[in-house]
């Protein structure tokens, strides 16, 4: 099994092979925010390829995320141990985060 780290790896040497831009974030970000629009409406519409859809989320993320140079594997450890340790109530069906431990 692949780390979140050889994946990062994968998709940016997957983007040099093909002559991808290696540069441009602001693309790379609206890339991004494309495939989360498709993957939303092919949620909504009940679409079998969904689920390719949320891999290409992942992929344009990696790549993005190796771009800025950000090791996501652990920029996602940190945050999911930030996560947990929060304390929400709940208002009226809307959870309010009340501390930040």
């Amino acid at each position: 099994m692949s780390t979140i780290r050889e994946l990062q790896d994968r998709a940016w040497q997957n983007k040099i092979n093909h002559g991808f831009d290696l540069e441009n974030v602001n693309h790379e970000f609206c890339l991004l925010y494309g495939e989360v629009a498709e993957a939303f409406d092919a949620y909504n519409k009940k679409q079998e390829h969904l689920e390719e859809e949320l891999a290409d989320i992942g992929i344009y993320l990696m790549g993005l995320s190796r771009m800025l140079n950000v090791d996501l594997e652990d920029a996602i450890l940190r945050k999911m141990a930030k996560n947990e340790k929060r304390v929400y109530k709940n208002v009226n069906g809307v959870f309010i985060k009340v501390n930040e431990d």
